[in-house]
């Protein structure tokens, strides 16, 4: 029996294995795959958010069928990909997913669109750092670090082509196993939380900020989610 399959979508900072330090010991268990959704790349210059492609990407790499585990907006082309194939989503794990087109019509999200698009709008008048630091400052309350290195640099420039996730086309995932993680230090996260709580995920509120996944509760969380669900290979 082949071992079973995890796909790990990651958010709009570091992608590819470098998103999941904490959740490498898993790979001992499972076939882990470590997605770079589209344009994230180490070399190439970055380029406009593309959801559709993100959700190809994701198809492709359940093969036939596995775990997704997706974080921040990574959640967003999870939940599609998991709306358009939900015969391959054996189960979803979302922390602090940014699926705010959910959400946008309530009061945190709201709030949170209110003051981030005004932002977007004025991306094309801003370089790319002072966008990041503007960017950063919104949503967490701390200055950027400058970014110094090519690979700093080119993630400031990816930053501004984000497409902003209120604008994503999503929909409720219809009949897949769900849970949410959420850090309870963002009400805009929680809103999303409770939504998605709403139509039949799992939600569990733990530390860990923006990261809650990376707690020993959220690992453990995700290994007992994970055995529940597996056994499909």
């Amino acid at each position: 029996m082949r071992q079973e399959r995890i796909v790990f979508v990651h958010g709009s900072g570091s992608f590819g294995a470098a998103a999941w330090r904490t959740q490498h010991v898993l790979a001992g268990t499972y076939d882990c795959l470590f997605l770079r959704r589209h344009g994230f790349d180490p070399v190439a210059p970055p380029v406009p958010t593309d959801f559709g492609a993100d959700v190809q990407i994701v198809v492709e790499a359940l093969g036939s069928g596995g775990h997704l585990v997706a974080a921040s907006q990574g959640a967003v082309s999870a939940m599609m990909a998991a709306v358009d194939r939900p015969e391959l989503v054996w189960s979803l794990t979302l922390a602090e997913p940014a699926c705010l087109s959910l959400t946008r019509e309530l009061p945190a999200t709201r709030t949170h669109i209110e003051l981030v698009s005004n932002l977007f709008a004025r991306r094309w008048e801003l370089d790319d750092e002072a966008f990041l630091s503007e960017f950063v400052s919104l949503l967490y309350g701390v200055p950027a670090t400058r970014p110094v290195t090519a690979l700093a640099r080119r993630g400031a420039a990816r930053l501004k082509l984000q497409a902003p996730p209120w604008e994503a086309p999503l929909s409720i995932v219809p009949g897949v196993p769900t849970m949410v993680l959420t850090g309870g230090w963002e009400p805009m996260y929680e809103e999303v939380a409770a939504f998605l709580a709403s139509t039949g995920a799992a939600h569990h509120q733990l530390g860990g900020g923006h990261k809650p996944l990376d707690t020993p509760e959220g690992m453990q969380y995700l290994r007992e989610f994970l055995e529940h669900h597996g056994g499909k290979a």
